[in-house]
């Protein structure tokens, strides 16, 4: 079992961000947004390398419920359907610290692709 867990999480108002504090202090604020497209789901990435999903239009999206998993995860369910995605206390520790970099090279992808954030 992993030494980080979150002692809390909690669901901002407008269902756009989640903020975890973990055991050891640390404070990650997460976006419903970043959440979503970088989900840990097969659906965003893949079963295997190279099939990762860029997925667009998900700005507005929301945390419409969080299920506990074991002992070791959470599973979101977002306000557009998206709910397979388990997120590991070790995997929400990694998008505090690093989400920042993993959001822009996603909208790189946007980018490159002709795609938006925005939904259609």
């Amino acid at each position: 079992m992993s030494e980080i867990w979150p002692s809390e999480l909690k669901v901002s108002k407008d269902r756009r961000l989640l903020t975890v504090t973990f055991n050891d202090g640390v404070v990650a604020s997460l976006p419903a947004e970043m959440l979503r497209v970088l989900s840990p789901s097969a659906e965003v990435q893949g079963h295997g390398p190279g099939q990762k999903v860029t997925v667009p239009g998900k700005r507005n999206v929301g945390i419409r419920q969080m299920t506990p998993t074991g002992n070791y995860a959470v599973r979101i369910g977002f306000d557009d359907g998206h709910d397979t995605g388990i997120f590991t206390w070790l995997y929400l520790r990694e998008l505090g610290e690093s989400g920042g970099e993993k959001f822009a090279a996603y909208e790189a992808e946007l980018a490159e692709k002709r795609l938006s954030r925005d939904p259609r």
